[in-house]
């Protein structure tokens, strides 16, 4: 049978970080922030609380089977909470449902690669809730809604509505770094897992190979005001902030679409080759024509494109499958990138789940073929990825997916922060040019939190 959800219309605010500040202290607060209007594309803004329950991805390690059923009971949690609800409407993306983050590592488990550093006691906390009502804000139409699930009854309702109607707060616990960001390789260490890479290439073990390198510091306060500073440094489509059980944050300020599901429709957005922004105009235009015409990432992203074809292909029905947009330019705060756009229809047998489990992690951040760069990226890499290249995604009770690429995110856990950066090594890469792309991508963001309240700065 049937259920219907309940709509409560609320005063539109265009920031949405407003209305996030009423709910952020309640147990499993979330928020996926289109970053409007610093993002020019951005348009819905989803926030919710108070998750009626949650599951944990399988811990660092997995197996291949524990993580294939780890996917099997994420689409028998989603059946179980929210069987039989029907979609709202075209301009409310999510009517509550599953929301939360998946790491990289359960990736490595799909596709039976262990990283040699994984430890279970690291494994997050649950970050996956089943959330039974959200507040939708629409940019475009600029309207916002509570909306519920036939189990929130009208008093939870009117609390929520009294809750999300009260002033901004203004007084929020700072957030400080305990020293700068160190890296864990140094240039020299970079420059060897570099020449590692480049030998399987020339083995033909793999054509293109993502290394990252990882930024850590230890920090104190709240790491929402961290988010905050983020946000107007690198404002992007697809971030969030996700609370974690044990006081930390997940923050999010991610450019790349992972997946997206509406109805039947597959659509997937990898980005491959990456230039940093200039303050002199004519530089930064300079930058960016430089980049479109750029044969070494065009072939990168090609690469991608034809590796998530790949990924589709085993979910979307034959013959379905299109690039749409192909090396388009994209720019961001901080960085030009090249975008490209692959869709496709969903079979009638695959649902959210298994379509996302069929493509996880996404291609863009692994390499090609995607299993052997798995292992390569767990030989050379000091630790293991955690919430890094995983995704932040929502599947809506009604079936309706979105997610991201978790790249230029921060897992702030623990009394530490940890951001990485990576990029795609293929035959022609060099290792200086790809070591500092990893600071390009990542240096604005870290060099924001280092100045905050006077702190050192971050050098690129």
């Amino acid at each position: 049978m049937s259920r219907s959800v309940h709509l409560d219309d609320i005063p539109y605010r265009p920031d949405s970080c407003e209305l996030f500040e009423q709910l952020r202290e309640l147990p499993g607060a979330a928020f996926l922030d289109s970053s409007y209007p610093h993002a020019s594309s951005g348009r819905f803004d989803i926030l919710s609380a108070l998750p009626a329950a949650t599951l944990a991805a399988p811990a660092p390690g997995a197996g291949e089977p524990e993580c294939e059923q780890f996917f099997r009971r994420l689409a028998a949690f989603h059946d179980q909470h929210f069987a039989g609800i029907q979609p709202v409407s075209h301009d409310i993306p999510f009517c509550g449902g599953i929301l939360g983050c998946i790491g990289y590592d359960s990736g490595n488990g799909l596709h039976g690669v262990r990283h040699p550093q994984d430890n279970p006691a690291d494994a997050l906390p649950a970050t996956l809730g089943a959330y039974h009502w959200a507040v939708v804000q629409d940019h475009l139409l600029r309207r916002s809604v509570l909306v519920a699930q036939p189990g929130v009854d009208s008093r939870q309702r009117a609390e929520l509505l009294a809750m999300l109607a009260r002033p901004p707060r203004s007084a929020r616990e700072p957030f400080m770094l305990r020293g700068r960001f160190g890296a864990n390789f140094t240039a020299a260490q970079y420059a060897a897992a570099f020449r590692r890479v480049q030998a399987y290439i020339q083995a033909g073990d793999c054509y293109q190979v993502n290394l990252a390198q990882r930024f850590s510091s230890g920090y104190s306060g709240d790491p929402w005001e961290g988010y905050r500073v983020l946000r107007e440094v690198a404002a992007a489509p697809f971030s969030a902030y996700l609370t974690l059980e044990d006081g930390g944050a997940v923050m999010s300020l991610s450019p790349e679409r992972f997946i997206s599901l509406h109805g039947q429709h597959v659509e997937t957005s990898p980005i491959k080759g990456t230039r940093p922004r200039h303050a002199d105009s004519a530089m930064d235009r300079a930058a960016a024509q430089e980049l479109r015409g750029a044969d070494k990432d065009r072939a990168e992203n090609l690469m991608i494109v034809d590796l998530l074809r790949n990924d589709l292909g085993r979910s979307c029905t034959p013959g379905s499958i299109h690039v749409d947009r192909l090396f388009e330019l994209q720019s961001f705060p901080t960085v030009h990138h090249l975008v490209s756009t692959i869709s496709g229809e969903l079979r009638g047998d695959c649902g959210a789940v298994q379509l996302l489990a069929n493509s996880f992690p996404g291609g863009s951040i692994t390499g090609a073929p995607k299993r052997r760069a798995m292992q390569v990226i767990a030989e050379l890499e000091p630790h293991p990825r955690q919430v890094y290249c995983g995704s932040v995604l929502y599947i809506s009770a009604d079936g309706r997916m979105d997610s991201n690429i978790a790249i230029r995110t921060l897992l702030c856990r623990n009394a530490e922060v940890h951001c990485w950066a990576g990029g795609g090594i293929v035959a022609d890469s060099s290792w200086e040019q790809e070591y500092q792309e990893t600071f390009d991508k990542v240096g604005r963001l870290l060099a924001g939190l280092e100045e905050m309240h006077g702190g050192p700065r971050f050098t690129l």
